[in-house]
């Protein structure tokens, strides 16, 4: 009598960020992989103040990155799911059947507390036309390529809202290099809140260098209320939960993000994983995960573990994980590695200067190293500190 072969798992990974892409190689050589991602290209998303600023490429091909995997790129967005028929409906006519779905669709920057007046801030309004109004100047770091194009235009002023560390990377980059630009940064509280005082206080040293104005107590509601040439808006991040939302699966109704239980599977279905910004996920001694690349690598393949161990029948195990330093740039030949406790909350140690700088830029280099690595050897993935099972 034949054997009948057992069909491989089907999975569905929505996003080619770093959380999709990790969730995506560790899965390969155990499940039929399809990754669903509009770009050819994978973008270093925490090298966007150096695209802003002037570095022509922050991104890698995918072809290259999935090469020899199994995975197979579908370059489309996902449009509809349809969580009872397990089934993921995309903008290019296909629609892909999972067996689990892993949802790492990510997240952008939150515009609720703007009155954009209709324009995306991209420098366009909504139907792709130029945007009028307040918001026809504005840009924020998802259009950090638009925005290096009007910094070549001509020097004049940039008001940078948000005092978070997108806001202050931004600000630092480019006013190291476009000195010419009159450079300022707006935020309704205090300059790098998360940061401890010694922290907050070389930032500060810094930006006043770079001769950045910082406006602290300053709340700005649209374009003209900034008073600059051009605006970069860098508040809050929501996630990319809307596809979620509209399928019926449990998402938290201020930040957007998919409620997981302690594995990252939905709380409402269970066949369905979420990772990265996406997700609201959380761990006993960390408590609530915020959204970062240093939280993105780590829950993806802990997404793709605990798939792997239901395929042998195991129950997943519930994610560890632990806040360790926090890494901020402040233009190219300067930086700040905040020592954080377990619960992200700041230690007065820190990391200054040209070292600190030296130390972000290898931590960035590592990102793309481990997904490199997870392509060759996912089984080793897993093993490495920091990123788990």
């Amino acid at each position: 009598m034949k054997s009948v072969a057992r069909q491989r798992l089907r999975v569905v990974v929505l996003g080619g960020g770093y959380a999709g892409t990790m969730a995506a190689l560790r899965l390969a050589p155990y499940a039929q992989v399809t990754l669903v991602d509009p770009s050819d290209r994978f973008t270093e998303r925490v090298r966007l103040h150096e695209l802003a600023a002037g570095r022509p490429v922050v991104g890698h091909s995918r072809a290259a990155m999935l090469h020899g995997t199994g995975i197979e790129h579908l370059a489309a967005r996902a449009t509809a799911l349809d969580p009872d028929a397990r089934a993921v409906h995309t903008d290019c006519g296909r629609t892909l059947l999972y067996d689990r779905l892993v949802y790492t669709l990510g997240s952008h920057t939150d515009l609720r507390s703007a009155d954009v007046r209709g324009a995306d801030l991209r420098g366009t309004g909504p139907s792709g036309a130029p945007a009028r109004g307040p918001w026809e100047r504005a840009f924020t770091a998802e259009s950090a390529a638009a925005l290096h194009k009007r910094l070549r235009d001509g020097p004049g002023t940039l008001a940078v809202v948000g005092g978070g560390l997108t806001g202050i990377e931004m600000a630092a980059e480019i006013a190291e290099s476009h000195p010419g630009w009159r450079v300022r940064l707006l935020t309704g509280g205090m300059i790098g809140a998360g940061l401890s005082a010694r922290g907050r206080e070389h930032v500060r040293t810094v930006l006043d260098r770079l001769h950045v104005r910082v406006e602290e107590g300053r709340r700005v509601a649209d374009g003209d209320d900034a008073d600059a040439d051009a605006v970069l808006w860098t508040g809050a991040m929501t996630a990319a939960g809307g596809l979620a939302r509209d399928a019926g699966l449990d998402t938290d109704p201020v930040t957007g993000r998919i409620l997981v239980d302690g594995a990252l599977r939905s709380a409402s279905h269970p066949d369905v994983y979420a990772a990265g910004d996406a997700a609201a996920a959380r761990t006993p001694r960390a408590g609530a995960l915020r959204m970062a690349c240093a939280t993105a690598l780590p829950t993806g393949s802990h997404v793709a573990g605990a798939i792997i161990a239901e395929s042998r029948g195991a129950a997943p195990r519930p994610l560890s994980y632990t806040f360790f330093v926090q890494c901020v740039s402040l233009g190219r030949h300067d930086g700040l590695i905040q020592s954080l406790r377990a619960d992200d909350t700041p230690r007065e140690r820190v990391l200054t200067g040209r070292p600190a700088a030296r130390v972000k830029e290898q931590v960035v280099r590592n990102a793309v190293r481990v997904l490199r690595l997870a392509a060759r050897r996912p089984d080793v993935v897993g093993l490495i500190p920091g990123i788990g099972r």
